[in-house]
């Protein structure tokens, strides 16, 4: 009987144990870097849609807010500009000075506040939300009396 030999190749084929140790290490930190990217974007997902409606919401005050009449004194149009200007906050919400130190929560987890500071006939409205992830969006407008 005759027994065939391989060929000398024939044992170069394979992998050996300390190869497909090393694979297996080099793809176990490929891929956990990968799941830390998956993870990372899954977390920040919902963020876009959070800050677009803490900006709505400061956008639409904010727009309110620049609606209405400089001062309490002031007439109908803005036109003529008061010259004793009322800048002291009431209840009525009709003027711009209404809105200092005003805030709310327009939505769960959201806040807003409202500042007006006032300097040469102009005041600058500020308009800040926070939202449930602590981002706060910051926004400001100058109304002048004319």
């Amino acid at each position: 009987m005759h027994i065939i030999k391989p060929p000398k190749y024939f044992f170069t084929l394979g992998f050996s144990l300390i190869e497909m140790i090393a694979f297996i290490v080099v793809v176990s930190i490929a891929l956990l870097a990968l799941i830390g990217v998956y993870r990372q974007a899954t977390v920040k997902n919902v963020d876009p849609v959070v800050y677009v409606r803490g900006l709505e919401a400061a956008q639409s005050l904010l727009d309110e807010i620049l609606s209405l009449k400089y001062s309490e004194s002031s007439p109908a149009g803005g036109i003529p500009a008061c010259t004793t200007c009322d800048d002291t906050p009431d209840s009525n919400m009709n003027d711009v000075d209404d809105y200092r130190g005003w805030s709310d929560s327009p939505y769960a987890g959201y806040s807003r506040s409202v500042a007006v500071t006032t300097n040469s006939n102009i005041k600058l409205i500020q308009v800040s939300v926070t939202t449930p992830t602590g981002t706060v969006i910051k926004l400001s407008a100058e109304r002048a009396n004319f």
